[in-house]
C-alpha cells in the first residue's frame, strides 16, 4: 500500500485487502437503508392527534408539496419560456419580509410569550421563479462542482479551496445571465455566505496557532505527548476518546484543527504504514461526539436558535447521551475490526485481537514496536523535552483554555469568544517575544556596513510583528473554502430541488416524518441531503420547510444530520479539515476514495442504532408547548 508520509517504504505496508473485504460492510449498510426505506414506506402510520399530523402536512405542503418545487411542465411546455410562477404569499401574524420570494416568520406562541423570530435569510423561497432550465441547470452546475471537490485529484490540480471559490465565482456569473434572460431570480450571494461560521473557524484557527506556537514543551506539546504510545490500539484508542470528548466540549471543526497535525506527526514519527485509521479516528469521533451538547457543532447551534420551542442545554444533552454512546462504540468496534491488521500487528485474526484488547497482551510485533519506540526516544536529542514543571506561559494558556470553555458553556457567542481568546493568545505571544525571549543572533554571513571614515555602521534590530511570523499561519484556504461551498449550496438551494427530493422521497411517511417506522427512513433521507447540500443549510432548509417541528424531531434531524458528516468527505468541515490539514505536512493518504469504505458502514450503524434508541428513550415532547398540541394542552 502506497502512503505519501515520509520514510514509508513497501516492505513496512500490510497486505492489501480485497475489494469485496473492503466495500462488503458499506454493502451491508446500504442495505439496512433500503430494507429501512421499504417498510416504511409501506407500513401503516402510527396513531397520532389529529391536530399535530394537520399542522405537520400543512406546513410541508406549503414548502414543498407544490409543482413550483421541480417546476413541472405540462408535456409540450418550452422550457426556455415556461413562465416563472408570481411570488406567493404567506400569511402570519408576524410581519413578513419580501426579497424576491417570501420570508416565513413564526407566529405568536400560544403561552403567552413574545416569539417573533424569523427563519434566516437564506430560507426565503424563491423555487417558483426559476424556469424549468434555470432549475435543471443550476442543479447540474452544482453537481459539476461537488464531483470536482469529491475527486480534485482528478483535474486539473488547483486544491479544492480553488475549486471551491472557482465554482462560487462561476455560479453568480452564471445566475445573473439566468436573471438577465428571464429564467430565474436575482442570486442574493451575499445572505447565502453565512458569517457566523467563518467567523468562528478564524477563531478557532488564531487560538489553535498561538496554542501550539507559544513556547515548547508548553501546553501543546503536553497534550500531543498525552496521545502518543508505542502500542498502536491504544494510540487509536486515545485519540477517538480524546476527540470524542472534546467535540463535545468544544466544537469539533477545533479540535480536528489543533489535532489534525498531532495525528499525522505521531504517524510519521512512529513510522506507521497507513495513516488512516488514526485521521479516521479523530474525524470520525469528532463528529460523533458533536452530537451530545447544543454547542457541539454548528448545526446544532443552529438548531437551538431556530426551533420554534425553546430546547434547553442540559434538555439536548439528555436526548443525546444514549445515541452518542451507542455510535461511539459501533464506530470504535468498526475501526478497530476493520483495521485489525494495522492496529493490531501479529494477531492472528479477530479472536486474537479482541484477546489482546482485554488482556494487554502484546504480539512480538507489538514487542519489537515498543522496543524501537523508547530506542528512538533515547537516541534522538531532537524530541522535543517536557519541563517537569509548568512555565508562566504553560500556566496562562491552561487560564485562556479554561476561560474559553468557561463562556462556551456559559452560553455567550462562541464566534466572539474563539476569536478574543485568539487575540489574547496573540498579545501574550507577542509580549513574551518582546519582552522575555533573547534576541535573535545576527546571521553569520550577514554583510557589514560603512560610514565615509570607515566606520561599521549598527544597523537597528528589526522590528518582528505577529503579522509577520504567526498570523501567516491562519489557513486562511480553508476559509475560501468554506465561502466557495456556501455560495454553491446557496444556489443549489434557491432551486427548491433539495427540498423537492426531500418531500418526494419521504413519500407515505411525509404526514409525520417521526412516527415508528417513519423515522428510520426520514434520517437516511437528511444523511443524503447533508452530503449533497451539507448539514448546515439542510438544518436551514428543514427549518423553512417544517416550521413548527417539535423538540423531538429536531433531536432526531440534529443527530442525522451530525452522524451523516461521517458518510463521505464532503460530508462534514471536520473531515474536510482533517484532510487539508494533512495535505499540509504531506500526507494526502486521507481520500474520498479511501474514506468512503469504512466512512459508509459506520454512519449507517451508528445512525440506526442512535436513532432506534432515541425512538424509545427521549425526554423532548414530540409536541409543541408554545403551539398548545401537546396532550395535557389539548382539551
Amino acid at each position: 500500500m502506497s502512503t505519501s508520509l515520509p520514510g514509508y517504504t513497501s516492505e513496512h505496508a500490510p497486505a492489501r485487502p480485497s475489494g469485496l473485504r473492503s466495500w462488503l460492510p458499506a454493502l451491508a449498510g446500504l442495505a439496512l437503508v433500503a430494507v429501512a426505506g421499504f417498510g416504511a414506506n409501506t407500513a401503516p402510520l402510527s396513531g397520532l392527534s389529529e391536530h399535530k399530523r394537520h399542522l405537520s402536512v400543512q406546513a410541508h405542503q406549503d414548502a414543498v408539496f407544490n409543482d413550483s418545487a421541480f417546476g413541472a411542465a405540462a408535456p409540450g411546455t418550452n422550457w426556455f419560456n415556461d413562465a416563472p410562477k408570481p411570488v406567493g404569499e404567506y400569511t402570519a401574524d408576524t410581519t413578513t419580509r419580501q426579497k424576491w420570494g417570501t420570508a416565513r416568520a413564526y407566529p405568536p406562541a400560544q403561552d403567552g410569550s413574545d416569539d417573533s423570530r424569523k427563519l434566516y435569510e437564506a430560507h426565503v423561497d424563491v423555487s417558483d421563479q426559476f424556469t424549468t432550465f434555470g432549475k435543471i441547470s443550476v442543479g447540474l452546475l452544482y453537481f459539476a462542482f461537488w464531483i470536482f471537490l469529491m475527486f480534485p485529484n482528478w483535474f486539473i490540480p488547483v486544491g479544492r479551496p480553488g475549486i471551491a471559490l472557482g465554482g462560487g465565482m462561476l455560479m453568480i456569473v452564471y445566475r445573473f445571465i439566468l436573471y438577465s434572460v428571464g429564467q430565474g431570480p436575482m442570486f442574493d450571494a451575499e445572505n447565502v455566505i453565512i458569517m457566523e461560521p467563518l467567523y468562528l473557524l478564524f477563531g478557532l484557527m488564531l487560538t489553535t496557532v498561538y496554542l501550539e506556537k507559544m513556547e515548547s514543551g508548553g501546553l501543546f506539546d503536553r497534550l500531543r505527548l498525552s496521545l502518543d504510545d508505542p502500542i498502536n490500539w491504544k494510540r487509536s484508542c486515545k485519540i477517538m476518546a480524546m476527540s470524542t470528548v472534546g467535540s463535545a466540549a468544544v466544537m469539533n471543526d477545533s479540535i480536528v484543527l489543533i489535532f489534525s497535525g498531532v495525528v499525522v506527526d505521531l504517524c510519521v514519527r512512529h513510522k506507521v504504514a497507513n495513516s488512516m485509521p488514526y485521521m479516521l479516528s479523530l474525524a470520525t469521533t469528532a463528529n460523533i461526539g458533536s452530537a451530545l451538547t447544543m454547542t457541539g457543532n454548528p448545526q446544532n447551534i443552529l438548531i437551538a436558535a431556530l426551533s420554534y420551542d425553546d430546547i434547553g442545554w442540559l434538555e439536548f444533552a439528555s436526548n443525546m447521551v444514549l445515541p452518542v454512546i451507542a455510535g461511539t462504540t459501533v464506530n470504535s468496534t468498526m475501526m478497530l475490526t476493520y483495521y485489525r491488521a494495522e492496529l493490531f500487528p501479529g494477531s492472528t485474526g479477530m479472536a486474537d485481537a479482541f484477546r489482546i484488547l482485554m488482556t494487554g497482551s502484546k504480539t512480538p510485533e507489538m514487542l519489537a514496536q515498543e522496543r524501537g519506540f523508547y530506542a528512538r526516544q533515547a537516541a534522538n536529542d531532537s524530541e522535543i523535552k517536557i519541563p517537569p514543571t509548568w512555565s508562566l506561559w504553560s500556566k496562562l494558556q491552561v487560564v485562556v483554555v479554561l476561560g474559553f470553555l468557561g463562556f462556551f458553556a456559559g452560553g455567550f457567542d462562541v464566534s466572539t469568544v474563539c476569536i478574543c481568546a485568539g487575540v489574547v493568545l496573540m498579545t501574550l505571544t507577542a509580549w513574551k517575544r518582546q519582552s522575555w525571549d533573547p534576541a535573535p543572533e545576527p546571521a553569520a554571513d550577514a554583510k557589514k556596513t560603512f560610514d565615509m571614515n570607515g566606520n561599521e555602521i549598527e544597523e537597528e534590530e528589526e522590528l518582528i510583528t505577529e503579522s509577520e511570523t504567526t498570523l501567516t499561519e491562519v489557513d486562511y484556504g480553508l476559509l475560501l473554502l468554506f465561502i466557495g461551498q456556501f455560495l454553491l449550496i446557496g444556489s443549489f438551494d434557491d432551486t427548491g430541488l433539495p427540498q423537492a427530493f426531500f418531500a418526494f422521497a419521504m413519500g407515505g411517511c411525509a404526514a409525520d416524518m417521526t412516527s415508528s417506522p417513519c423515522v428510520y427512513w426520514f434520517v437516511a433521507i437528511i444523511t443524503i441531503l447533508s452530503n449533497v447540500a451539507s448539514n448546515v443549510p439542510v438544518c436551514q432548509m428543514l427549518a423553512a420547510t417544517f416550521p413548527f417541528a417539535t423538540p423531538y424531531e429536531w433531536m432526531q434531524v440534529s443527530f442525522s444530520a451530525t452522524i451523516a458528516g461521517n458518510l463521505t468527505m464532503l460530508g462534514s468541515a471536520a473531515n474536510m479539515i482533517v484532510a487539508f490539514q494533512a495535505a499540509k505536512v504531506g500526507d494526502r493518504s486521507f481520500t474520498s476514495e479511501r474514506h468512503a469504505p469504512f466512512g459508509i458502514p459506520s454512519t449507517i450503524f451508528c445512525l440506526y442504532a442512535g436513532t432506534a434508541i432515541m425512538v424509545y428513550v427521549h425526554f423532548s415532547p414530540n409536541c409543541s408547548v408554545k403551539l398548545g398540541t401537546c396532550e395535557d394542552q389539548v382539551e
